[in-house]
């Protein structure tokens, strides 16, 4: 019997191995993720401002296994494609005939100094939930000392996840006014952002709407502020590429990091030919090296070949990755050609807090409250797709009308 191992109960992985299983043939599938759930990475944001408990965007990875799936609860350290191995913190070593390597991200510093140390990451659900509880302890220690630092949250990052969460704070705002003791308007919420433009997958018209409505929800935006360093509760920038450019600061007790994600440190560790922890991949989605390991999710590039650069990761790509890996998986064990990968985004849409929102539907511009409404069926349709109708009625969002 054919062993196939997915790495990663991320979009990517699950999805295969949820594709492959539903396939009869003489093969085993074993997936391993270092947490017994899967997550919605797109809603962190939310488990983060306080929105929703970590379980309306989780459900157990046993509830959507079939019988030919073993799952073990571990962390992959290495995989070792000459031996077609897998060694996992436990000191288990798992051997494979094919392997699907989808371990998901990481935060990306790009060498600033302190941004690991002295800010947040939101990376997974454990990060989203202690950014949510420092909030609270903040507004605590808000109440002790009357420091204004402790009511100002500093967003590092205006990319799409830090204007999504920023939206997600400013819905929490009134609760954490109460919690702190003083007025809505005493929050502070801050954007600090390198470009001075955001919200680049948008044309100027659209994101402009974007900018304008961030503006309206009360978050200060600080364009054209490179950060230069991550101090204890402090934030150090310029506002020119001048070598001379005079360093300066802005104050926090909470500062989020959200300037950009690589793929998981594994992929250095085994020795793939990556950047910033991604592969670029064949058109059928294999290693380059390696006909026996599919490289898909975070931790893959795929090329876009009307503009030569990697598309971006998202969990749309990442789903349709794992769907036509299973695809190709099946051809593979049984001796057939396999078939080339090929993506064109149905559309993209950032919240801008609970009823709010703006982006593209195919090629149809959607704005304010119908924007959110599609929003929220996005992650319905992905629930669907990563849990099954079970999974929908339990965490789908029917907030669909407020």
């Amino acid at each position: 019997m054919q062993e196939v191992l997915v790495l990663g109960a991320g979009y990517a992985g699950l999805k295969a191995v949820r594709s492959l299983q539903k396939h009869s043939g003489d093969f085993h599938i074993t997936l391993v993720d270092r947490n017994k759930y899967h997550y919605e990475a797109t809603e962190l944001h939310e488990v983060a401002a306080g929105s929703h408990s970590k379980d309306k965007i989780i459900f157990p990875v046993a509830d959507v296994i079939s019988d030919k799936v073993t799952f073990i609860q571990d962390e992959v350290v290495q995989v070792i494609p000459e031996k077609n191995s897998v060694v996992l913190k436990s000191d288990r070593t798992l051997t494979y005939d094919i392997v699907v390597v989808s371990l998901g991200f990481r935060s990306e510093t790009f060498g600033i100094k302190g941004a690991l140390e002295n800010a947040l990451q939101m990376v997974d659900i454990d990060t989203a939930e202690h950014i949510h509880h420092h909030i609270v302890n903040m507004m605590a220690k808000y109440r002790e000392t009357k420091d204004k630092n402790y009511l100002r949250i500093l967003i590092c990052g205006a990319g799409f996840t830090g204007v999504e969460l920023a939206g997600a704070f400013a819905d929490e705002r009134k609760r954490y006014a109460e919690l702190a003791g003083v007025s809505e308007n005493d929050i502070e919420i801050v954007c600090v952002e390198a470009a001075k433009r955001i919200l680049p997958m948008f044309d100027d018209k659209l994101a402009q709407y974007g900018v304008d409505l961030i503006k309206k929800r009360g978050i200060t935006l600080m364009l054209g502020s490179m950060i230069k360093e991550i101090k204890p509760g402090e934030v150090v920038y310029v506002t020119s590429q001048e070598d001379a450019a005079p360093l300066q600061s802005i104050s926090a007790e909470t500062i989020v990091w959200t300037t950009g994600v690589s793929g998981s440190a594994v992929m250095t560790e085994s020795g793939f030919n990556e950047r910033r922890g991604r592969v670029v991949v064949n058109a059928d989605l294999r290693d380059p090296n390696h006909d026996n390991v599919y490289i898909i999710g975070d931790v893959s590039a795929f090329m876009d070949s009307q503009t030569n650069r990697p598309f971006p990761t998202t969990a749309q790509i990442a789903t349709r990755m794992g769907a036509h890996v299973a695809t190709n998986i099946v051809h593979q064990l049984k001796g057939e050609a396999l078939e080339d990968f090929t993506y064109k985004a149905l559309g993209t849409v950032a919240s801008i807090g609970n009823t709010n929102a703006l982006g593209l539907v195919g090629k149809a511009k959607v704005k304010g409250y119908p924007a959110s409404f599609v929003k929220k069926n996005i992650v319905n349709k992905s629930l669907v797709e990563m849990g099954g109708l079970k999974e929908l009625l339990a965490k789908g969002r029917f907030d669909l009308y407020h």
